[in-house]
């Protein structure tokens, strides 16, 4: 019996330290900033589907507060074409970056599809990968929304 409570009381400082390990290494859940956070993805080049991705996360700041939440929509692929200064969504690609969402263009698509910046529409932001990106933001805590 006491073989038995020596290893049981081993086993569970062993678990306890562990734990501990574990909270101090950093694997505990990151503070909330205070804002909501919202990455979209748009990779199509359907108006339709630009609209759609405009018209939420409208909504999302209408219904949350525009000053509560932080909004990143990322083109790449054919979805790139709707950041470009003469798309036919320009006038919708201006009102939302007024309105503090940040619209981003991926580098790499820029150069395998050979669109300079100047052809992009000027209030735009730019990252090197747009799926990186994502990614990086789905691990930071952000909400994914593919419209």
């Amino acid at each position: 019996m006491k073989r038995f409570a020596r290893l049981f009381s081993s086993l569970a400082l062993t678990l306890l330290l562990a734990t501990g390990a574990l909270t101090i290494s950093g694997c505990a859940t990151p503070a909330p900033t205070g804002k909501a956070r919202v990455v979209m993805q748009v990779s199509d080049a359907d108006p339709a589907r630009w609209n759609l991705a405009l018209n939420n996360a409208r909504n999302v700041q209408n219904d949350l507060g525009a000053d509560r939440v932080q909004i990143e929509i990322v083109a790449y692929g054919p979805g790139l074409g709707m950041l470009k200064a003469q798309a036919l969504i320009a006038n919708r690609v201006e009102d939302a970056a007024r309105s503090g969402i940040r619209l981003i263009a991926c580098e790499n698509t820029m150069t395998v599809q050979k669109i300079e910046r100047e052809d992009m529409h000027p209030a735009i932001s730019y990252v090197p990968a747009g799926v990186v990106q994502l990614i990086r933001r789905q691990q930071e805590g952000w909400a994914y929304i593919r419209p």
